[in-house]
C-alpha cells in the first residue's frame, strides 16, 4: 500500500492513534503531509480563509509562512486561489485580516484614499 493510500485510509476511518500522533508531533505531521514548509504554511492560510478565522490565527500562520520563505504576494495570492472555492464573502472577510498580519492596514489606506478624493 502506498503512503497516500495508508494516510487516506487512516483518516477515513478516524484512526485515533494516527490522528493523535499527527496532532502531537509537528515533525511527524509535516512528514506525513509530504509538503515543504512553505507549501504547508500557505495551505494553512487557505484553510483559515475558508474557516473565517480570527485575526490572531492569521498572525501565527502568516508569521510561519514568512519564516518559511513565502512572499507577501504569495500570501495575498492565497485569497485569490481560494476565492472560487470558498466564495466572495469569506475572501472579503479575510482580506483585511491577512493585510493586518502582513503589516498593511486596509481601513487606514481606504480612509486616506477617500480623504484625497474629497479634496
Amino acid at each position: 500500500m502506498s503512503d497516500h493510500e495508508e494516510t487516506l485510509r487512516k483518516l477515513a476511518v478516524r484512526d485515533d492513534a494516527y490522528v493523535d500522533l499527527l496532532l502531537a508531533c509537528k515533525r511527524t505531521s509535516e512528514a506525513a503531509a509530504a509538503l515543504d514548509r512553505k507549501a504547508a504554511a500557505l495551505v494553512r492560510i487557505g484553510a483559515l480563509i475558508a474557516l473565517d478565522a480570527t485575526p490572531p490565527s492569521y498572525m501565527e500562520a502568516i508569521e510561519a509562512a514568512r519564516a518559511s520563505g513565502a512572499s507577501c504576494d504569495e500570501i495575498a495570492g492565497c485569497l485569490v486561489a481560494v476565492l472560487p472555492t470558498v466564495g466572495v464573502a469569506r475572501v472579503v472577510s479575510a482580506a483585511p485580516k491577512v493585510a493586518l498580519a502582513l503589516g498593511y492596514d486596509v481601513d487606514a489606506a481606504l480612509e486616506l484614499i477617500d480623504a484625497a478624493a474629497k479634496r
